[in-house]
């Protein structure tokens, strides 16, 4: 029986993107859900605390994919939703109530509480917004509390940051009319990496530099016109219309994977702070020489070699880009479940001729083409990766490129590291 699902994505269509041609994907999808990004972002506002409001599926997925042990104290839990909550036999905002208040008498550090929906507290439409309003007058001022949807519904798993970091973007302070310019460096970054992109913006001269989100909810940076802002991630649309709404202005580059992206990447900043091309050369010139060595190091491992990627995580079109012109392999096919052809521009732009470039998914449709092209490595889901190990094609696990520190200079040579590492594991193997 022929359903309107298959109808649909046999209708796939090319559509232009940048003078591209995109093949749009619309049928069965196969990804983990927004609350996904809660392992990465718990880690970064030291004292917010994340509450998902869902059911017993929600908490396995959140424990199992940060690997928390069970005595560990991790900035986030689950409201499970039992069977009484979803008949509707019982109050869900007050059991709700009830669990805040025993969350905050166990961690009376907690500054700001984010309620993150799921699928069961959305089909039952628990409205969430008026649960955060309602907490947030009852424990004021201690405690912000904020609502996102970590839903399955959404696009994929890097949705999630993106859902989070619009909510929060509202609870910033306006900066005040004739501020001097500041720059916004938006996007969860592991401390590490935010320290260097710190002092390279210092050495830059660029006086007034602030992260998005903060390590600290107290450290909310203001934003307005006076804002310029640069994305480290591309999947943040959503954040960069509710910064853009405010009047803050985004500074278009290439996103910071590999010695060229950071490159660029920073150049956007020094570009509109004025900064002369010879303090630029100097500052960035050791970074990039670090960058180049390290990934030099594993071109014999990847130059030549084919690559299929999966959409899953959005960076799809960046890594891509980075590992064929910077690592010299050859792209097949980049599949990515969205594509936000704005803030993709410069990237689309540096992507090789001849491959071919997909948007959203159709899992079967897309396992056939890849298992047609027999490529060198993968890049892909979970749930693909096993069966096509089995098929004999290497994989690499796109959700651990979310994991990892990955941007800027020093870091470059551990993303090579990251698609090398399986091709030399698939080759010990078929020996």
């Amino acid at each position: 029986m022929t359903t309107l699902l298959d109808t649909l994505s046999r209708r796939s269509q090319p559509s232009p993107a940048r003078g591209r041609e995109v093949l749009r994907e619309r049928g069965q999808r196969e990804v983990f859900c927004g609350l996904t990004g809660i392992v990465w972002l718990h880690r970064k506002i030291q004292d917010a605390f994340f509450l998902v409001v869902g059911s017993r599926t929600c908490a396995h997925l959140i424990q199992s994919a940060a690997g928390v042990m069970v005595f560990a104290e991790p900035r986030f839990a689950t409201a499970i939703m039992e069977e009484r909550d979803l008949a509707g036999l019982a109050d869900a905002n007050e059991e709700l109530d009830r669990v805040v208040d025993e969350l905050l008498a166990r961690r009376p550090e907690i500054r700001m509480l984010f309620l993150v929906g799921s699928c069961p507290s959305e089909v039952i439409k628990l409205d969430l917004s008026r649960a955060a309003q309602r907490l947030s007058k009852k424990h004021a001022p201690d405690l912000r509390v904020i609502n996102y949807s970590g839903s399955g519904i959404e696009t994929t798993f890097t949705q999630g940051e993106d859902a989070c970091l619009a909510a929060l973007a509202p609870e910033a302070p306006v900066a005040p009319a004739g501020a001097p310019p500041s720059l916004l460096v938006v996007g969860a970054l592991p401390d590490i990496v935010e320290d260097q992109f710190r002092r390279l913006f210092a050495d830059l001269g660029i006086p007034r530099v602030d992260f998005f989100p903060p390590r600290r909810s107290g450290d909310m940076p203001p934003i307005g016109p006076s804002t310029r802002f640069l994305l480290a991630q591309p999947f943040l649309g959503d954040t960069a219309q509710q910064l853009e709404a405010r009047g803050a202005v985004r500074l278009p580059a290439l996103f910071p994977f590999g010695v060229e992206g950071t490159t660029a990447w920073l150049k956007a900043a020094a570009d509109a702070w004025g900064v002369a091309p010879a303090t630029f050369a100097a500052v960035v010139g050791p970074g990039q020489e670090r960058g180049r060595r390290a990934v030099e190091r594993h071109r014999a491992a990847l130059e030549g070699k084919r690559l299929f990627l999966f959409p899953d995580s959005q960076l799809e079109p960046s890594l891509g880009r980075f590992l064929a012109r910077e690592l010299g392999m050859t792209l097949i096919e980049i599949g990515t479940p969205y594509l936000n052809r704005t803030l993709l521009a410069q990237e689309l732009d540096a992507l090789p001729e001849g491959v071919v470039l997909s948007e959203g998914q159709d899992v079967d449709r897309q396992l056939d083409r890849c298992r047609a092209a027999r490529p060198d490595l993968v890049v892909c889901g979970l749930g693909l990766a096993n069966p096509l190990e089995a098929e004999g094609i290497a994989t690499k696990w796109s959700i651990e490129l979310v994991f990892s520190p990955v941007h800027g200079f020093d870091q470059a040579g551990d993303l090579a590291g990251l698609f090398a590492r399986p091709l030399r594991r698939h080759a010990l193997l078929r020996v």
